[in-house]
């Protein structure tokens, strides 16, 4: 039998949703089902940046439930300097910008049609994000964010939960000499933080993804 085995956040993100999920749910005192949960691992936005860009960079996960819609980002232990942690502007950006897509989009009206949205909106997000513009009509990104704005809503509109209040999380991941944490060191704090050991289930700092 093959054994796959990985490294690093990007590898503990995957193993924490296919292994965790309950846990994590619990964490957030949501009662939802993993069975009932819709999850995107790495969605990208194009590249972030300011000067003008459309792109907004990549999440580690996008989990929607029957209760909420939650925007993840995954630390673990090893990448960690000083005390906390730390979140870049970048970061925090990038949830503030998918959270309007989230508050504005409607998928019944603007299915198919990118380019009224971008007709409708376009004012309203440069003046509340002066260093970025909407994603321009027939742009990989506006295609790319149709299709998850679409399938949260869909998902979301079935179950009866809130897309348009997302929930920053923080995934931390920690071994046997690090220890838990709540604190995010960051402009905007506004991260819920889900500790998750990894000790027992890890060699050599690598973990299991076989499924």
């Amino acid at each position: 039998m093959n054994e796959i085995l990985g490294y690093g956040e990007d590898a503990f993100t995957f193993w924490a949703l296919k292994r965790r999920l309950f846990e994590i749910l619990k964490d957030l005192h949501d009662q939802t089902e993993p069975s009932d949960c819709l999850i995107f691992f790495r969605p990208s936005f194009g590249r972030r940046g300011g000067g003008g860009r459309a792109g907004f960079g990549e999440f580690d996960a996008i989990l929607a439930s029957s209760e909420n819609v939650y925007l993840i980002e995954s630390k673990w232990d090893k990448s960690l300097r000083g005390k906390g942690i730390a979140l870049g502007e970048g970061q925090i950006r990038r949830h503030e910008i998918l959270a309007w897509y989230l508050r504005n989009w409607d998928a019944q009206r603007y299915s198919n049609n990118w380019a009224g949205f971008e007709n409708e909106f376009q004012s309203n997000f440069a003046k509340v994000f002066q260093d970025r513009k909407l994603a321009p009509a027939g742009s990989r990104l506006a295609k790319d964010l149709e299709f998850v704005l679409n399938r949260l809503q869909e998902h979301c509109k079935r179950l009866s939960c809130d897309y348009r209040k997302p929930r920053n999380v923080l995934l931390y991941f920690y071994g046997n000499k690090s220890r838990k944490t709540k604190e995010v060191v960051a402009k905007d704090p506004n991260f819920e933080v889900v500790n998750i050991s990894y000790s027992k289930y890890t060699s050599g700092n690598f973990v299991p993804l076989d499924c």
